[in-house]
């Protein structure tokens, strides 16, 4: 009883599928086979030889409303020619335009200009007055020569002027101690001590000091202008290196330096 069931299921999906379509009708026609053979030995045959006769659209292009036809194809350059190989068409055209291209980039009027396919014209050379021309012998040699080289150079020769050197000008302004000549006269690295330090918590009484100025610059200027390096009236050197609340000499050094 099954199988009786299942004869009309398998009836009704057979019926369902779709026919493939042969991609293939229309090309192993003996007249296809003609018109192909005659195309590849150069001859002119009527209708696309690789190309089924309804897959050629009759559609009219171009302004004077001819057919577009594989058999028509201009040659650049040459008259009288309506038809060409349409293997070798197209390679003729760009190799034509390619050569005409070289010929123009290269100056060479020697040679009688190829006219370029309608559809593909010869670019336009345009001289662009931003891109100088000092490399081009021709182009150099027309408007310089070695006489009027000689003239330049004498007339940069008489235009140099040489600038004598004058004395670095004296500070003027206020009289405090200048911390960058301090830092240039000494050598010793920050924390060496090399004046004497008498006291009981230097270094509190120092903490508590330096916190009274903006910055270490500042204390350093108070500190000589108040008898450092040799004595520490505020008590900003505790160490006896001669820079006060942290001072730093080094930049001073390596800016001179470098």
């Amino acid at each position: 009883m099954r199988v009786l069931y299942l004869v009309p299921v398998f009836g009704i999906l057979a019926a369902c599928q779709s026919t493939v379509p042969d991609s293939g009708a229309g090309f192993n026609t003996p007249t296809y086979q003609a018109q192909r053979e005659a195309a590849l030995a150069g001859q002119t045959v009527t209708g696309d030889p690789f190309a089924p006769p309804s897959a050629v659209s009759s559609e009219t292009l171009g302004a004077t409303g001819a057919p577009l036809s594989a058999t028509t194809n201009p040659t650049p350059g040459v008259s009288g020619t309506g038809t060409s190989s349409p293997a070798t068409g197209s390679a003729e055209d760009i190799a034509r335009e390619t050569a005409y291209a070289l010929q123009q980039s290269q100056g060479n009027s020697g040679v009688a200009p190829v006219q370029a396919s309608p559809s593909n014209p010869a670019p336009q050379l345009v001289d662009n007055a931003g891109i100088s021309d000092e490399n081009d012998f021709s182009a150099v040699s027309s408007r310089q020569t070695i006489e009027s080289d000689a003239q330049r150079i004498a007339q940069n020769r008489a235009n140099y002027q040489l600038v004598a050197p004058t004395a670095v000008p004296e500070r003027s302004g206020s009289a405090q101690p200048n911390i960058v000549q301090y830092a240039l006269s000494t050598s010793h690295p920050k924390g060496t001590k090399v004046y004497s330090r008498a006291g009981f918590n230097l270094q509190a009484k120092a903490q508590r000091n330096c916190a009274g100025f903006a910055s270490p610059d500042l204390a350093q200027i108070a500190f000589l202008e108040g008898g450092g390096p040799q004595r520490d009236r505020k008590g900003l050197d505790p160490d006896g290196d001669g820079y006060a609340c942290d001072w730093d000499p080094s930049p001073y050094r390596n800016a001179v330096s470098n």
